[in-house]
């Protein structure tokens, strides 16, 4: 399996979060998305935009807000927050966060390097 990443226009993310994802609608904004494929098929897809909690809107900051992945794809959320961060990072941002449900193990985030805070996870 080799993934590989890809630019989404925001119609074509929000339109695969819509479609795919367990308990969420997509965001109407972000500041950018990325897509994930599979022999040039859309697997996946991280939107990030800024942080959705005031406080932690401080110019420096970015969330992934919404992470979506279809069922049976190994690594792939990893390889999308990964993408992320190395994205929100050469943009200039110092730290970018996302939330969990806790049902949720977060394993693809502690794959991505992420760190916990146990109400939120963010990548330093």
């Amino acid at each position: 399996m080799k993934y590989e990443l890809v630019p989404l226009e925001l119609v074509e993310a929000q339109a695969f979060v819509d479609k795919h994802h367990r308990h969420n609608v997509a965001p109407y904004r972000d500041k950018f998305r990325i897509g994930l494929a599979l022999n040039d098929e859309l697997v996946g897809v991280i939107m990030v935009g800024r942080p959705v909690a005031r406080h932690n809107d401080d110019g420096w900051t970015l969330e992934a807000v919404r992470c979506c992945v279809l069922d049976g794809h190994r690594n792939a959320c990893s390889k999308l927050y990964a993408a992320a961060w190395r994205a929100a990072r050469n943009l200039g941002y110092q730290r970018l966060i996302t939330y969990t449900l806790i049902s949720e193990p977060g394993t693809s985030l502690i794959a991505a390097g992420a760190k916990s805070d146990r109400t939120n996870t963010s990548t330093p």
